[in-house]
C-alpha cells in the first residue's frame, strides 16, 4: 500500500512538473517571437530558477492533492491491479466504498487540467505561428520548426494523459497500451 502510494506521488509529481515545464517552454517561445527585446530579462538567472521552482511546486501541489484524496480510502479484498504500475484509476477500483465523488474530483484535478492546459498551449503556439508571418524567411522556418516540434511533443504527452484521466475510470482494453506509451515511450523520445 505504501509503495503504491509513493509510486503515485512521484508519478504525478514528475508528470505535473513536466506539464508546467512544457508551459514555461511555450511561454519562452512566445516571448522570444512576440517581444524579442524583453527576452533577455526572461533569461536572467533568477527568472529561470523561479520558473523551474514554480514547475516543481505545481507538480508537488498536484500530486499532494491526489494523495490527500486517496489516503483516507478503506481498502479490502483483492489487491491486484490490472496495470503495469500503480495509478489513480486502478487504485480507486480497489477501494471498499463508493468512489464516484472522488473519481469526479480526480477527473477535475488531472483530466480537465490536462484538457485546459493542452488547449491553452495549442492556442499559444497558434499565436506564435500567426506572428511568424511578419518575420524573414529563414527566421520563420527556424521558429516554425521549433514550434512544430514542441507541438508534437506536447501532443505525445497530453493526448495519452487526456485519454487516461479525462474520462470515467472504467477499464478499457486500450488502457494498458496507452499507459505504456504515456510512461515509457514518450519519456524515451
Amino acid at each position: 500500500y505504501q509503495g503504491c502510494m509513493a509510486q503515485i506521488f512521484f508519478f504525478h509529481f514528475l508528470g505535473g512538473a513536466m506539464l508546467f515545464f512544457l508551459s514555461v517552454m511555450a511561454y519562452d517561445r512566445l516571448v522570444a517571437i512576440s517581444r524579442p527585446l524583453h527576452y533577455g530579462y526572461h533569461h536572467e538567472h533568477s527568472a529561470l530558477c523561479g520558473a523551474g521552482g514554480g514547475c516543481l511546486v505545481g507538480g508537488f501541489i498536484h500530486s499532494i492533492t491526489q494523495l490527500a484524496l486517496m489516503l483516507p480510502l478503506p481498502f479490502c479484498g483483492p489487491n491486484v491491479l490490472d496495470n503495469f504500475y500503480c495509478d489513480v484509476p486502478q487504485v480507486l477500483r480497489l477501494a471498499c466504498t463508493d468512489t464516484s465523488l472522488l473519481e469526479f474530483l480526480m477527473i477535475c484535478n488531472s483530466g480537465m487540467l490536462d484538457v485546459i492546459w493542452f488547449l491553452l498551449l495549442l492556442t499559444s503556439y497558434s499565436v506564435i505561428l500567426v506572428m511568424l508571418r511578419f518575420h524573414s524567411g529563414q527566421a520563420r522556418r527556424k521558429a516554425a520548426s521549433t514550434c512544430i516540434t514542441h507541438i508534437v511533443v506536447m501532443s505525445m504527452v497530453f493526448i495519452p494523459s487526456i485519454y487516461l484521466y479525462a474520462r470515467p475510470f472504467t477499464p478499457f482494453s486500450m488502457d494498458k497500451a496507452v499507459s505504456i506509451s504515456h510512461t515509457v515511450m514518450t519519456p524515451m523520445l
